[in-house]
């Protein structure tokens, strides 16, 4: 089983902080343990050669049958056992040891056979050297990452502060701002050097040029088409009305209505594409206004109130919303199709096969159908578009035991009105 870490821990900062106080602890401890080993090995190295200096004219000493100086004896008794047993086998030896609790340097070499002579260098200041060098390469290391930290956290907030206003600014692109634009320092000054962080919010910001200049011809054409189609349309409608009675006539007057359905949603999806729309706020129960909607559909739709509420919203709108998705739930699903109304919370849902999985992930497109479904795509499209309009929240999902449903979630405030703003 993976070990979940926490979200923290996934940042560009922390992972660049881990990264690089391993790396100064690594070179610190290398370092500390090069230079401990480099001067103990110098220190006890000076230290054995003057315990063995002392040792050879010890021995000679002895073997002169001259007095012994204090600092040698046949024999100590503090002498290390292992060193003993060395010198008594015919070699001589050295070893840190202690004398009367005091760190000293043994020498040992054998006299008289089976015993020893020993003599002992004081080596209290050589092993306070070497504890003072390792404090000092504790302290210095210690300053060493901390000052190493501070530098690299003050470098690397520099480039992720301005990657997350890379995300950022994509974040609102992808929601729908097309104005949003990084505007990075250095992609504007070629004279400075560019890194892959300003590569990238230069990448981004032409994007975003490009799919802002795209959606406005896209929105331009829709609203051109249109406009364009209105004209005829009206003449052609009026031509179909003048016809004789009959099979014929009617197929074409259900066209001509047809085409001009399609041609007011275009308008209508142009005017929301445009971003300009103005709210006219009313207060209105919601289970009135839903039965109202049931009723001008002309649907067999159950209208369920769980808990009504009066809310301050565009009536016109917030009907065309919940008429585009009780007629989609009819046209394209099954029944019983029923509204329920829970406070601030409507949902119109079916028993037909659902909604196609790229609704529910990526919401409604414009002339997409899946499953021979008859239809355009753009009533959820209007609705979403409206409800965007209204400050309230549209989402689409499929129940668990079949059926679409489709949830307007209005925004609430506590003195029991609806809130308009964005969501």
């Amino acid at each position: 089983m993976r070990l979940a870490l926490p979200r923290w821990s996934g940042t560009l900062a922390v992972k660049a902080g881990v990264f690089i106080t391993v790396m100064c602890c690594a070179l610190a401890a290398l370092l500390g343990v090069l230079v401990h080993v480099s001067v103990t090995n110098q220190t006890v190295g000076e230290a054995r050669e003057l315990a063995l200096s002392r040792l050879k004219d010890a021995t000679e000493a002895y073997e002169a049958g001259d007095t012994l100086k204090w600092d040698a004896g046949v024999d100590p008794p503090d002498l290390p056992g292992s060193l003993r047993a060395l010198a008594v086998a015919g070699d001589r030896g050295t070893m840190v040891g202690e004398q009367r609790g005091r760190p000293v340097m043994w020498a040992a070499g054998p006299v008289d056979g089976d015993r020893s002579l020993a003599v002992e260098v004081d080596y209290a200041q050589n092993a306070r050297t070497i504890a003072a060098l390792d404090r000092a390469i504790l302290w210095s290391s210690a300053l060493a990452i901390t000052a190493t930290l501070l530098v690299g956290a003050f470098a690397v907030t520099r480039v992720t502060t301005r990657l997350h206003t890379t995300a950022r600014v994509a974040r609102r692109i992808s929601a729908g701002d097309l104005d949003a634009r990084v505007d990075d320092p250095r992609t504007k000054d070629p004279s400075r050097p560019q890194d892959e962080v300003a590569a990238v919010a230069a990448a981004l910001d032409s994007m975003a040029v490009s799919l802002q200049g795209k959606l406005l011809s896209e929105q331009r054409f829709t609203a051109d088409v249109a406009h364009e189609l209105r004209t005829p349309l009206t003449g052609l409608h009026a031509a179909a009305e003048l016809l004789p009675p009959g099979r014929p006539t009617e197929l074409v007057r259900d066209r001509v209505g047809a085409l001009r359905t399609l041609t007011e949603d275009l308008l209508e999806i142009s005017r929301l594409d445009t971003g300009r729309e103005t709210v006219e706020l009313d207060t209105e129960p919601l289970g009135a206004l839903a039965e109202r909607v049931v009723r001008a559909s002309g649907t067999d739709t159950e209208v369920v109130v769980v808990r009504d509420l009066a809310v301050e919203t565009d009536r016109r709108r917030l009907e065309r919303v919940l008429g585009n998705l009780v007629a989609n739930a009819h046209r394209h699903g099954r029944g019983p199709v029923s509204l329920t109304v829970d406070g601030p919370v409507v949902t119109v849902r079916d028993h037909g096969d659902g909604f196609p999985p790229y609704l529910i992930e990526h919401g409604p497109q414009r002339f997409r159908t899946e499953g021979g479904s008859k239809g355009h795509g753009l009533g959820l499209t209007i609705a979403v578009g409206q409800a965007e309009v209204l400050g309230a929240r549209l989402s689409f999902s499929n129940a668990v035991n079949g059926g679409a449903v489709a949830t307007l979630f209005l925004r609430w405030t506590a003195l029991g009105r609806f809130s308009y703003g964005s969501v």
